[in-house]
Parts: structure tokens; C-alpha cells; sequence
């Protein structure tokens, strides 16, 4: 299993202000910057910073510590991503809603598709742990307020998960705003998803 190495990792869209130390990553957003594909809204977006590593690992867990205190205005957000291109992508943040509640929540864009599902928390939540685990082309979502005990978000299949997949870190503000997301205690480790072990495939 490989290491969760900073030289390995790439920008895609690099955003003009960050700062890249060991197990330690800072994105300073800028304005008008987003993931997100029709659904709904009917647009596209596909402006926000990330940093990623390429992996052929088919079985694996990634875990990271953000910080959102900056956060302020609607939308600013901050997580994990797995971005293949434009219209193949999953994300797991927190998003700032308003001085009373967030959105926990996770995308799965699958052929220019996005959907999105969430759940509210506090505002007074500033940091959260999420983990990515991957089993194939299947990946499994979950968080966590203290990095021990992890719930999960989401089970999904990701249409171009095979083979070689991209994934780390991603931040932005779709709306006329600008934070400070802080990444920590980036780990790669075994796959800590266990496989199934209740009906048998079909």
C-alpha cells in the first residue's frame, strides 16, 4: 500500500493562494468556484481547485481532517474528491448553508449527472474528519467529529471507477466569496470498508 505522499500529488485548476507543508495542505478559495453538473440548476460548473494522487489500488481507505472555520458564505465548501474529468466525479463535504445549520453531504456525477445528498448540522461544527474507501469501482463515504468513530454517508458506484482512478482534495465558494480550507492527518491505509459478508453475489 502506498503512502499518501505529497510529491505525488497534481493540481487540476491550482487556485492562486495555498500553502503545501507536510500532512499539512491550506486552499484559500476564490470567488465563482464549483463542482457541479445539471441536475436541477441545468448548469455546469467545473471551476473548483483539486489535488490529487493517481492510484491502480483497487482496495483502499484515504482519510483526511479538514478545518472550515473561515467558511461564511453559502456554499463554501471543502472535502474529499475523486475527479476523473468533468463529467465523472464524487465529492463528500461540508457545505456552509447560514449562521444556524451546514450541509454534511456527498455528489456522485456519473455521465454529467450530479445528484446531491445531505444531511444538516450546527454551524458551531468548524472540523470534521472524512474517509474514502474504495472496493473496485464501488466507494463508500463516511465522517467523523473525532476521527475514531466513523459514520457512514454513502455506498455508490462510480461508472468510471475501474482501473486507474485520481483522488484528494478540493475546495471552493460558488458564490462571491473567498476561505481558508485546511487539510491534516492525510492517511492511506488498508481498506478499512469490509467486504460484504451477508447475501452472495448473484
Amino acid at each position: 500500500m502506498p503512502k499518501f505522499a505529497i510529491k505525488n500529488l497534481v493540481w487540476t485548476r491550482p487556485p492562486q493562494d495555498y500553502k503545501i507543508a507536510e500532512n499539512r495542505i491550506s486552499i484559500t478559495t476564490e470567488p465563482h468556484t464549483d463542482l457541479w453538473q445539471k441536475t436541477y440548476y441545468h448548469f455546469v460548473n467545473d471551476t473548483a481547485p483539486v489535488l490529487q494522487m493517481e492510484t491502480e489500488e483497487e482496495y483502499f481507505s484515504f482519510t483526511v481532517r479538514t478545518d472550515f472555520a473561515d467558511s461564511h458564505t453559502r456554499f463554501d465548501q471543502c472535502g474529499i474528491v475523486v475527479y476523473q474529468n468533468s463529467e465523472n466525479w464524487l465529492k463528500c463535504s461540508i457545505e456552509y448553508e447560514n449562521e444556524d445549520f451546514q450541509h454534511l453531504g456527498s455528489v456522485v456525477t456519473n455521465q454529467g449527472y450530479s445528484d446531491w445528498a445531505t444531511t444538516e448540522i450546527g454551524a458551531k461544527v468548524k472540523s470534521m474528519w472524512f474517509r474514502l474507501s474504495r472496493r473496485g469501482s464501488d466507494f463508500c463515504f463516511e465522517n467523523s467529529e473525532d476521527g475514531v468513530y466513523f459514520k457512514q454517508m454513502r455506498i455508490c458506484h462510480f461508472y468510471q471507477g475501474a482501473g486507474k482512478i485520481t483522488f484528494g482534495l478540493y475546495a471552493c465558494s460558488p458564490e462571491y466569496s473567498s476561505f481558508t480550507a485546511t487539510f491534516t492527518d492525510m492517511e492511506l491505509s488498508e481498506c478499512r470498508w469490509k467486504a460484504h459478508d451477508g447475501q452472495q453475489p448473484d
